[in-house]
């Protein structure tokens, strides 16, 4: 059984930071992508950032130059710095991991006041 548990989410004004963790144990694979998805009320899920094992990222549009990938593989660990955060950035966000399965987190919500 894989277990992902994600912190960090909340409330913050617009131009403020928030950095989102998410911790992955269990019967894991080697991992290969680790990233985050997001989800407004209303739309649909969409990539925020992933980062395959060798560390290359990727990134939506939406967020370049504002949010941060980094992982610890050595802690199955994957962290999202968001920095210049607006409103529009307000959703559930979500922690996916793949190694050959996919996995969700349970999701965090993060609200950003105008």
């Amino acid at each position: 059984q894989v277990r992902l548990v994600e912190s960090g989410g909340g409330l913050v004004q617009a131009g403020g930071s928030l950095r989102l963790s998410c911790a992955a144990s269990g019967s894991l694979f080697s991992i290969n992508n680790m990233g985050w998805y997001r989800q407004a009320p209303g739309k649909q899920r969409e990539l925020v950032a992933s980062m395959a094992s060798g560390g290359s990222a990727n990134y939506a549009s939406s967020v370049k130059g504002r949010f941060t990938i980094s992982r610890d593989n050595g802690k199955n660990t994957v962290y999202l710095q968001m920095n210049s955060l607006r409103p529009e950035d307000t959703a559930v966000y979500y922690c996916n991991v793949y190694d050959g399965f996919t996995y969700w987190g349970q999701g965090t919500q993060v609200t950003v006041s105008s």
